[in-house]
């Protein structure tokens, strides 16, 4: 049962996102991980139209935030404001109390903005004037962010990369899908002619389930001698922290549930492994390669179990 909703979810956003079938694999993985994506891409290739229909696809609130040098935190997690009628301060939640928070170009604002993210993806609550605030279940934020080196953007600082489970690039589509999108309809205003394919209390299970999925001795060994590689300083500048291998487990055990395995194979760790700690690492200098050719060169340079 779960699987075939799994099904239906990866179909119906397929039908949106035209021709980007792992990426959007890798999107959901993330989401039935508990983590957060960090999208890294040029504006248009549909990063804000894959939130909305994910978030729309599952039912769940969506909202979106364009953030911009001037964007505050209180902009981003409310305010209180006086009103007079009953004599007090009233609590006026932002966009960051939704289920689905887009939070697009999010390295156009500054570093005060961009750590009041922190605590909300982590600990899913927010601290507002002294007092402690859940936020709603689930919880799960998308960020994009333009390459480094276009006008105007911060880069994110290593503590909030740290916070994606998972970062990925959409890139332009292929010629045959290009041509689709040219001839159908506007893929945004189909967005909102989606229905719900499972509810929030579905999704929750689900995300349950790929907690159970199981991680033989074996293959936590071949995990754990991929994570010293990345300490050896043969790779990379410095190595994956602890809870980085944790992220890691976390996306292969989704991967497992999505293929309907209930055990995780080398291959799921092979699979996330550049989407889950290629933005955690720096290549050493004189390599060559970018982070994501680095890891992979390193993946086959460590035997499997």
């Amino acid at each position: 049962m779960l699987h075939a909703q799994l099904q239906r979810l990866l179909d119906q956003i397929n039908t949106i996102i035209v021709g980007k079938r792992t990426q959007v694999e890798d999107c959901v993985a993330c989401l039935l991980a508990g983590g957060h994506l960090l999208i890294e891409d040029v504006p248009g290739v549909g990063k804000t139209t894959l939130a909305h229909a994910l978030a729309v696809s599952l039912g769940l609130r969506f909202s979106r935030v364009q953030f911009t040098a001037d964007l505050m935190p209180s902009d981003l997690v409310g305010v209180s404001v006086y009103e007079r009628g009953q004599e007090s301060f009233v609590f006026h939640p932002g966009p960051i109390f939704s289920q689905v928070l887009l939070a697009d170009e999010i390295n156009r604002a500054g570093p005060k903005t961009q750590s009041a993210l922190l605590e909300a993806m982590e600990e899913h609550q927010v601290s507002v004037e002294g007092e402690t605030r859940p936020l709603p279940q689930p919880f799960f934020v998308i960020a994009t962010q333009n390459p480094a080196d276009q006008l105007g953007t911060y880069a994110l600082p290593e503590s909030q990369l740290d916070r994606f489970l998972m970062c990925i690039t959409l890139g332009y589509p292929d010629r045959a899908s290009e041509r689709e999108l040219l001839a159908g309809q506007d893929r945004r205003a189909a967005v909102h002619q989606l229905p719900a394919v499972m509810s929030p209390a579905e999704l929750m299970t689900m995300q349950q389930a790929v907690r159970q999925v199981h991680a033989a001795d074996p293959l936590l060994d071949y995990l754990q001698d991929l994570i010293a590689a990345t300490r050896s300083g043969q790779w990379f500048v410095e190595g994956l922290s602890p809870r980085a291998g944790i992220a890691v487990l976390r996306a292969a055990k989704a991967r497992a549930f999505i293929a309907r395995r209930d055990y995780v194979a080398p291959d799921d760790i092979q699979a996330v492994l550049p989407q889950t700690i290629a933005h955690r690492l720096v290549p050493v200098a004189g390599s060559g390669r970018g982070r994501v050719e680095q890891v992979r060169a390193m993946v086959e340079a460590v035997p499997l179990p």
